[in-house]
């Protein structure tokens, strides 16, 4: 659905945002885009602009600036208003914004986003759980050409308009009546697959604009140096848990490695799972798996492909390419095997193609993409032509659960680590999820000792 484009709030520019409003609603950080929010493409920072930041840290706020522009353009302007900044942050992607939030030192839910872009900050926000707040992009006088994507954004932000349930979601009145309403979505099965090719149709439109470069170069032979691997169980078993969905599961994913095995990312090229492998349907053998539907588990034409997608992402973090789009359903989908925790062992949301999973491959040489399965596993590989200075690990921190009005989460901060490999000293400590996830499996699997 549009939903997913939809702000917190809308103003016309942020010197009309009632920043004292969203001080007392428990706000505390806040992450400003530049270009067409704070001035006009490419200007200096205005004395309006320094005034504005001047009374919002007064209030108590912390700021930082996150852009897609380079370091050259985002320092100069940051260094004028005294705020750090997160610059060629390739919104929408989720890492810059968790870098921002990083910087801030603040919880998604003290945090506000404000931007111009829906299909670029607001979109951004969303995903990773942030408030946000659009407001009118910045044009000047005589200023007649804004891009095709401007004209989609207006007739969208007419129908957030017209949306109550979408507007002032920052009030926390409002916020808690909306709610109690259902979404569209959730009124019945038929709606839920209206917004799904609601959803499809914007993907659709938005890659028809895109200037990403899909990978699509398959190679039979391995390349010879292991970069990053990963091992997950086809076959999960245990209590609640239907061995026939597990089974079609298996076969699902077996049929989809076969247009990503061998796949070549080559530098400046991106992944995407769902550009790899396609629509699922029953003419190319896909059966009815386990899925996740607005919370609830049930089943679905190619379920399961998710736990796919999931390998996939750990074995990407455990290398040096970037990921450009993660969506996440829960991590808590089943309880530990064997009561041992696995960082990010699930959570990867995919469903056709308007949500997807993607990476970029920034390095200077080609790299290679495994996936295979057995009669038990699933297995993925990240190789390359050359070897890489660096090593990458996962690392979690703070595992628990906690208990909310009767429901239990998983919660922890993971992050990816690299190190140095002559010298194993640890370069950088990048935090990539903070996992708040909704526990969906039997209560009484949670190890007690574990809640908090």
């Amino acid at each position: 659905m549009f939903k997913n484009y939809y702000p917190y709030e809308y103003a016309k520019d942020v010197f009309k945002i009632d920043y004292k409003r969203l001080y007392d609603n428990g706000i505390r950080g806040i992450i400003f885009d530049i270009d067409n929010t704070l001035v006009h493409h490419g200007e200096k920072v205005t004395q309006n602009v320094i005034h504005l930041f001047s009374k919002i840290k007064d209030l108590g706020f912390k700021t930082v600036l996150l852009s897609n522009n380079d370091k050259d353009r985002v320092s100069g302007f940051a260094a004028n208003i005294d705020t750090p900044y997160v610059c060629d942050a390739e919104k929408p992607a989720s890492h810059g914004y968790i870098k921002a939030i990083n910087i801030l030192g603040t919880t998604k839910k003290e945090t506000v986003v404000i931007g111009d872009q829906m299909f670029v900050d607001i979109i951004g926000a969303n995903r990773c759980g942030i408030p946000s707040i659009l407001v009118h992009y910045i044009s000047v006088p005589g200023e007649k050409w804004i891009g095709f994507k401007r004209y989609i954004e207006k007739g969208m932000l007419l129908m957030y308009k017209l949306d109550k349930r979408y507007c002032n979601r920052l009030d926390s009145e409002k916020k808690n009546s909306a709610k109690k309403r259902k979404l569209f979505c959730e009124i019945s099965p038929l709606t839920y697959a209206i917004s799904e090719e609601k959803n499809i149709f914007v993907r659709h439109v938005k890659n028809l604009f895109s200037d990403v470069t899909f990978s699509t170069t398959m190679s039979k032979r391995k390349f010879p140096y292991l970069v990053s691997s990963c091992t997950s169980h086809l076959i999960k078993k245990g209590k609640g848990i239907d061995p026939v969905t597990q089974h079609n599961k298996a076969r699902n994913i077996i049929i989809a490695c076969q247009n990503i095995n061998g796949i070549v990312i080559r530098p400046g090229e991106t992944f995407s799972f769902w550009n790899r492998v396609g629509k699922t349907t029953a003419a190319k053998g896909y059966k009815e798996g386990r899925v996740l539907i607005l919370g609830k588990l049930t089943t679905g034409l190619g379920g399961g492909l998710c736990n796919l997608a999931n390998t996939i992402h750990r074995t990407v973090l455990q290398s040096p390419l970037t990921v450009t789009e993660f969506n996440m359903h829960s991590d808590a989908l089943a309880p530990d095997e064997n009561g041992i925790r696995v960082p990010m062992s699930a959570g990867t949301s995919v469903n056709y193609n308007y949500e997807d999973y993607r990476f970029r491959n920034d390095t200077n040489d080609d790299i290679q993409l495994l996936a295979w399965c057995d009669n038990e596993n699933l297995y993925c590989e990240i190789r390359s032509k050359k070897p890489f200075p660096n090593r990458y690990e996962i690392s979690e921190e703070d595992h628990h659960f906690s208990c909310e009005n009767g429901i239990y989460y998983r919660n922890s901060r993971i992050y990816k680590d690299t190190y140095d490999k002559k010298t194993n000293k640890l370069i950088e400590h990048q935090l990539v999820l903070d996992n708040h996830s909704e526990v969906l499996f039997d209560y009484s699997l949670i190890p007690t000792e574990l809640i908090k």
